[in-house]
């Protein structure tokens, strides 16, 4: 096995309730037992919003709440897959779903849950062209709230591609699978940029990470002692690969890289992303908000003057740039995205250094910079709504040095830094004013607010 493989573990199931009753309902479901288990985690990104599929820097940590995999390798050519929790089957009209390995089917117009299984599937199938691939059969349990910004799906994507590397006797490195694992998740119309996998992978326990892109590498990043980071979930529902929020973000970002390259005299038909330009340019993230301010203007952008600017036709325009899903979109905000990503980036590596040199205010300087990333993912970026600026000013009204939306946002969960030592009164508070005033968030209370340390990465469990 490669040495920076996922590791395996043995583990006594007696000792281990979830893994124990998840093994009882595998075989009071398929009748014989499972071979090995696979878990990934969610994350939570505490800085750098929208900015990993620009090419930037993120700095996410993995969370205690993961996808589960059951999982027993069979002889036919089936794919049987059954899932325990019913969070997940909002995605779903049916709690089962089997199909042929040798004819994986992704439906990208009803993103349910076993389409995510699915994509990791084909991915490392297609990595290693198995000819003969094994059947199985799997059973999930999930504990990521779906849709809450704490990469639910990812997490399933990654565990699903750790089953079929294991079932089928191969081995990747971590760092493979979160590549792999990043690009078949494309296979479901989302346009992610790496994050979500990556930290799946590359996590630690104990480490938050810096994740830098093009080459893929993960650097530790220790958190302030005094700190303690909090999750709230808004519980208002966004799937990335349901809504075009997303997808219309990444070509804004896009489109902005190829006005901004065109106005330097760059081969602008060549430049994808954000971090291109600047590379190019050889410029500081301080210049090239400059450069934006000089280039492009606050008005949003028709197709037809999006085209004047690159001088093509709206036919190319929609055939060589824009996605299957932006067709239709006929304004683009290039200015407010663009200045969004590269105060972004810088934020991201201010809170690294400030990790790293650790002064006596770091948590005053870390908190700081997570309310002006929030700002700018509200304003800028437009990527908020009511319930997340409401949420927030709560956490900030009860104590959180910082707070800021996490995920793709329009819904999902904010992160709030928050000192230890006003913990417990911040989490009371919050649940009273929050979840308590709502029929509906009160019975998604428990699961909704939590404080989380950094955790582990993938994991296969195997029993001893």
């Amino acid at each position: 096995m490669a040495a920076d493989a996922p590791g395996t573990l043995p583990v006594q199931l007696v000792e281990q309730p979830r893994l124990q009753k998840l093994k009882e309902m595998f075989i009071s479901k398929f009748g014989s037992a499972p071979k090995f288990y696979v878990r990934a985690p969610g994350r939570v990104n505490l800085i750098g919003e929208h900015i990993d599929y620009c090419g930037y820097a993120v700095l996410p940590m993995a969370i205690e709440q993961d996808i589960l995999i059951a999982v027993e390798p069979v002889k036919t050519k089936a794919v049987q897959l059954a899932n325990t929790n019913s969070l997940y089957l909002f995605f779903c009209f049916c709690r089962d779903f089997s199909t042929s390995v040798n004819n994986i089917q992704i439906n990208k117009t009803t993103p349910q849950w076993h389409n995510y299984f699915l994509c990791g599937l084909k991915g490392i199938q297609e990595h290693f062209g198995l000819n003969n691939p094994t059947g199985m059969n799997c059973l999930l349990d999930g504990t990521i709230p779906p849709s809450s910004g704490l990469s639910s799906s990812s997490a399933l994507v990654c565990c699903a591609g750790l089953v079929t590397v294991r079932a089928n006797g191969k081995t990747l490195s971590k760092m493979e699978l979160a590549e792999i694992c990043t690009k078949s998740e494309r296979y479901i119309g989302t346009e992610g940029g790496g994050m979500d996998q990556s930290i799946s992978f590359l996590a630690e326990e104990g480490t938050a990470k810096l994740i830098e892109f093009s080459p893929l590498r993960a650097t530790d990043v220790r958190l302030p002692s005094g700190a303690a980071f909090v999750i709230a979930n808004s519980c208002v529902e966004m799937n990335k690969a349901a809504t075009s929020h997303y997808n219309i973000r990444v070509m804004e970002c896009r489109l902005a890289t190829k006005l901004l390259s065109k106005s330097k005299g760059l081969d602008w038909k060549t430049m994808l992303r954000l971090h291109d330009v600047q590379t190019k340019l050889g410029v500081s993230l301080e210049e090239m908000l400059t450069i934006v301010e000089e280039v492009l203007h606050p008005e949003p952008y028709s197709t037809e003057e999006i085209c004047k600017c690159l001088g093509i036709s709206l036919e190319e325009l929609r055939s060589q740039i824009l996605s299957q899903n932006t067709q239709d979109v006929s304004t683009f905000k290039l200015y407010q995205r663009a200045k969004h990503v590269y105060s972004e980036a810088a934020r991201v590596l201010e809170f690294k250094k400030i990790c790293n040199k650790a002064p006596a205010n770091a948590i005053q300087l870390l908190g700081e910079l997570m309310n002006q990333s929030y700002i700018s993912c509200r304003e800028m970026y437009e990527c908020s709504c009511p319930e997340l600026d409401r949420l927030v000013d709560i956490c900030l009204q009860f104590g959180a040095i910082g707070s800021r939306l996490t995920g793709a946002g329009w819904g999902g969960c904010t992160v709030s830094m928050v000192p230890t030592d006003k913990l417990n009164a911040f989490i009371k508070n919050v649940r009273k004013a929050y979840y308590q005033t709502d029929v509906q968030r009160l019975a998604l209370e428990n699961n909704s607010l939590f404080a989380t340390k950094p955790g582990r990465g993938a994991l296969v469990f195997v029993e001893a």
